[in-house]
C-alpha cells in the first residue's frame, strides 16, 4: 500500500464566483469548481491524474510559509 503524500492546495474564487483550486507543487495542476466541496473532491482527481501523466518528476516538494495581499 502507497504512503499518502500531501500537497499544499491554493485556493482563490475568480469574479464569476467559481472557486479556483491551484497545487504550487505539480506544474499545470489546477480545477475549478462552484463550492469547496465539489472543489476538494475534483483537486483530489486533478492530482492524481497529474501524478499519473508527469510522474513524480514535477512534483516539487514545497512547504506553505503564508499568504500576503498586497495592494499596489
Amino acid at each position: 500500500m502507497n504512503a499518502k503524500r500531501k500537497f499544499t492546495v491554493v485556493i482563490e474564487r475568480d469574479e464569476e464566483g467559481w472557486f479556483v483550486a491551484t497545487v504550487p507543487a505539480i506544474r499545470g495542476c489546477h480545477t475549478q469548481a462552484k463550492n469547496l466541496d465539489t472543489l476538494m473532491k475534483r483537486v483530489r482527481e486533478a492530482i492524481q491524474l497529474c501524478l499519473e501523466v508527469e510522474g513524480a518528476k514535477h512534483v516539487d516538494a514545497l512547504e506553505l510559509v503564508g499568504v500576503q495581499q498586497v495592494a499596489v
